[in-house]
C-alpha cells in the first residue's frame, strides 16, 4: 500500500511540472495585433506535453480508483446495524435540534441582543434544514389522504383516495366572455372624480310637445333666407337660440374580493392566477352590465339604456302590423340606423342578445341561403348592415341596442381594473388569511341620447 502511495505522489509531481512546463511556453507566446506569434518549436513541445498530460491524469485517477477498492476490500466485515440492534448492542444515534434549540440559535434572534435591541426580529425566522434521522428524512405516513372539505372559500368534492401515488392535474379554467361592450368605445383617460359637460337640447323655438316626445329633437331652426334691403330698411336677421343643460358623470367604483388561506396559495400557486383572473373576469360582466343597464342611483353608473332621451324602436309591433313577407330582425336593426342617422349621428355599432344574434345569422331566403353575409368558415367578423356587433348576455334577449358609441357617449378610465392582497382585515392576521381584492374605477357619460336607439325585437 506505501509504494502505492509513493508511485502515485511520483505521478502526481510528474504531471505538474508538465503543467508548469506548458505555462511558461505559452507565456512566451506573442500577440501582435490580434495575432498569435508563435514559435514552431515551442509549439511542438507544448503538444508533446499536453499529451503527456493527459497520459499521467489518466494513470493517476486509475490508480486513485484502484486504491478506494483496495481499501475497501481490506476491511473486516462487521454487524450490520439491524444485527446489532438485534443484539443489544448500542447504536449510534444522530443528535437532533429541536426547533426551539435552532431558533435560539439563529441570527435574527441573537440580532435582538437579549432584548436590548428591542422585541420585534428585522426578518422571521424560518427552518432552512430539514428534521432528519440517520440522513433521512422523516415522513409522516397516513392510512387515508384528507377527504371531501372545504379549501380556503372554495369547495372540494369527493375524498383523494387511500395509498398510492396522486396525480395531480391542472385546475381546467372556465370558459369566460371575449366580447365586452367596451370594445365599442374608443376610451379615454382621466384623473377627475367627476366629468362635468354640457348636452345641447336643441334651439329654444322647440315646441313644448316636442319636448315631451322626445327630449332629443332639435328643434325647429329659425335661419332663413333674408332680403338685402326690406323697403327703405336693412334686412333684419332672425336669431335662433341654442339651449344646454348641464350634466355630471361621477367616477364610480367596481370592486369585490375573495379571502384564501396564505399556505393554500403558497402551496397551490395555480390557485393564485386563478382567483386572480376570476376576479378581473367578474369585474368585466359587472362593467358591461353597468355601461348597458346601470341605473344611475346610489354608486352605478347611468347606463345607455336608462338614459333618458334615447330613441326607441318597436320592431315587433311593425313587424307583427305588415302582411307578408314581414321585416326580419335584421330589417329592424336596419330601420333602427335610420333614426341613428336622422339624428346626425352615423351608428358605429350594435349590442344585442346571442339568441338574437343566431336569428339574424341563421336567417335563410327562399332558397335556404343566408341572408347574412358572413363566412362560416373562415369565422368572419360579427357585421350587419356594415356595423360590428357585439353579442353578450349583458343585454335582455329581445332587446338591441344601435348607437353612435363614443360620439353620442364616452367611457373614461379612472383607474384600469387591478388587484391588491392584504392580510389586515379583520383577524386575517393572526388566521395566515389574505384577502385578494379587485378594483376599477370609470365614468360613463351619456352626452347624445339621440344617438342611439334601443330596438325592440319581435
Amino acid at each position: 500500500m506505501s509504494e502505492d502511495t509513493s508511485r502515485l505522489r511520483e505521478l502526481q509531481s510528474a504531471l505538474r511540472a508538465k503543467m508548469q512546463s506548458n505555462k511558461e511556453i505559452a507565456d512566451s507566446f506573442k500577440i501582435e495585433n490580434g495575432t498569435v506569434i508563435v514559435d514552431q518549436e515551442k509549439k511542438s513541445a507544448f503538444d508533446k506535453n499536453m499529451v503527456e498530460i493527459k497520459e499521467l491524469k489518466g494513470l493517476i485517477d486509475g490508480m486513485e480508483a484502484f486504491n478506494e477498492v483496495q481499501e475497501w476490500g481490506s476491511q473486516a466485515s462487521g454487524e450490520s446495524v439491524a444485527a446489532a440492534a438485534a443484539a443489544g448492542h448500542a447504536v449510534p444515534q444522530r443528535q437532533l435540534q429541536t426547533i426551539g434549540d435552532m431558533f435560539v440559535a439563529s441570527d435574527e434572534f441573537k440580532s435582538l441582543g437579549g432584548g436590548r435591541n428591542g422585541a420585534n426580529m428585522p426578518a422571521p425566522w424560518q427552518v432552512k434544514t430539514s428534521l432528519t434521522t440517520h440522513n433521512y428524512s422523516v415522513k409522516d405516513v397516513f392510512s387515508a389522504m384528507p377527504t371531501a372539505g372545504n379549501l380556503s372559500g372554495f369547495q372540494r368534492a369527493g375524498g383523494l383516495g387511500d395509498f398510492g401515488s396522486v396525480q395531480r392535474d391542472p385546475m381546467v379554467a372556465s370558459p369566460m366572455r371575449t366580447k365586452r361592450v367596451r370594445d365599442l368605445f374608443p376610451v379615454r383617460r382621466t384623473t377627475a372624480q367627476v366629468i362635468e359637460y354640457f348636452r345641447q337640447l336643441g334651439f329654444t323655438s322647440i315646441s313644448a310637445a316636442d319636448f315631451a316626445a322626445f327630449p332629443g329633437y332639435s328643434g325647429n331652426n329659425d335661419a332663413a333666407a333674408v332680403p338685402e334691403r326690406d323697403g327703405s330698411a336693412f334686412g333684419l336677421k332672425p336669431q335662433s337660440s341654442f339651449q344646454f343643460v348641464g350634466e355630471q358623470a361621477p367616477v364610480r367604483t367596481l370592486a369585490h374580493w375573495e379571502a384564501a388561506h396564505r399556505n393554500v396559495l403558497a402551496d397551490e400557486p395555480q390557485l393564485r392566477s386563478i382567483i386572480d383572473n376570476e376576479l378581473l373576469y367578474g369585474l368585466r360582466l359587472l362593467e358591461d352590465n353597468q355601461i348597458l343597464n346601470g341605473s344611475g342611483s346610489g354608486e352605478n353608473l347611468k347606463g345607455v339604456l336608462q338614459t333618458t332621451g334615447i330613441q326607441t324602436y318597436n320592431h315587433a309591433s311593425v313587424a307583427a302590423a305588415m302582411s307578408a313577407p314581414k321585416d326580419t330582425k335584421a330589417d329592424g336593426l336596419r330601420r333602427a340606423a335610420t333614426l341613428s342617422f336622422l339624428a346626425y349621428y352615423e351608428p358605429s355599432g350594435i349590442v344585442m342578445h346571442p339568441n338574437d344574434w343566431e336569428d339574424i345569422e341563421l336567417t335563410k331566403d327562399a332558397n335556404g341561403q343566408y341572408l347574412v353575409a358572413v363566412s362560416v368558415a373562415m369565422g368572419g367578423e360579427p357585421r350587419v348592415w356594415r356595423m360590428p356587433v357585439v353579442e353578450t348576455p349583458a343585454i335582455a334577449e329581445g332587446t338591441a341596442l344601435v348607437g353612435a358609441f363614443g360620439t353620442g357617449a364616452q367611457l373614461y378610465d379612472r383607474e384600469d381594473a387591478s388587484i391588491r392582497i392584504s392580510e389586515q382585515h379583520s383577524d386575517f392576521f393572526i388566521r395566515n388569511a389574505i384577502v385578494i381584492l379587485a378594483e376599477q374605477r370609470l365614468a360613463l357619460a351619456v352626452k347624445r341620447p339621440e344617438a342611439f336607439v334601443k330596438v325592440t325585437l319581435a
